[in-house]
């Protein structure tokens, strides 16, 4: 069996998903007036990063940890409705190109897994449409059906994507040679080198060295 790992944020999504979940927050009719306070606690760990005092993945894992804030202690079907709301919005735009090596995937009957430090409720919604068959998402930590905001998150991101997909097709006979994987960032790279055929989307400047060295196929 063959797959096509495609990460979503800057892959599928052409632009930063965070950045669009902060504009989306600041202007909801029903959670706009927590924005403030959510924007205050994100700002240390952020300013951390570029004064290069806070790694890069622990900041992302913070900001992902931060946003669930603002849906703490309320039922977990309220907040998916939220994430099907906010889904709705990003699908135009999807990367064109992306999706049409999505759909050549689908032809061939490859594996499609899509996996992102994405909130998976939102990647569900986001997807629907989509031929995905196992989606890998950061959960959102509930207790008896309401968030719990205090619970530890497990951040998908780097090489923790490597280690899921794994255990994710553990009992599967993959042939990772002739396998695909779409990714911009030089985070993608653990998936990347799963894979005989690596796809760069986009790339940012660190994994555009990487394609450039390793002849790999780019898309933008």
């Amino acid at each position: 069996m063959k797959v096509a790992i495609f990460d979503f944020d800057g892959t599928i999504y052409k632009n930063e998903t965070y950045s669009f979940m902060m504009d989306f927050l600041k202007t909801h009719e029903e959670y706009n007036g927590k924005y403030k306070s959510f924007y205050y606690s994100i700002v240390p760990p952020y300013v951390g990063y570029k004064l290069r005092l806070y790694p890069e993945r622990r900041m992302k894992a913070s900001l992902t940890q931060k946003y669930l804030n603002v849906f703490h202690g309320l039922k977990f079907d309220k907040v998916k409705a939220y994430f099907e709301e906010l889904a709705a919005k990003m699908r135009d735009d999807f990367h064109p190109l992306v999706l049409e090596q999505m759909l050549e995937h689908e032809k061939k009957d490859h594996l499609i897994m899509v996996v992102s430090g994405t909130y998976k409720p939102l990647l569900e919604a986001a997807l629907e449409y989509l031929p995905v068959d196992i989606i890998i998402g950061t959960d959102i930590p509930t207790n008896n059906h309401i968030v719990d905001a205090k619970m530890p998150i497990d951040h998908v991101q780097a090489d923790r994507k490597a280690e899921l997909i794994l255990e994710k097709l553990k009992h599967k006979a993959i042939d990772w040679k002739n396998s695909f994987a779409y990714g911009d960032s030089i985070s993608d790279l653990p998936v990347f080198e799963m894979v005989g055929n690596p796809v760069a989307v986009c790339p940012d400047v660190k994994l555009q060295q990487i394609a450039n060295r390793r002849n790999w196929k780019v898309i933008c």
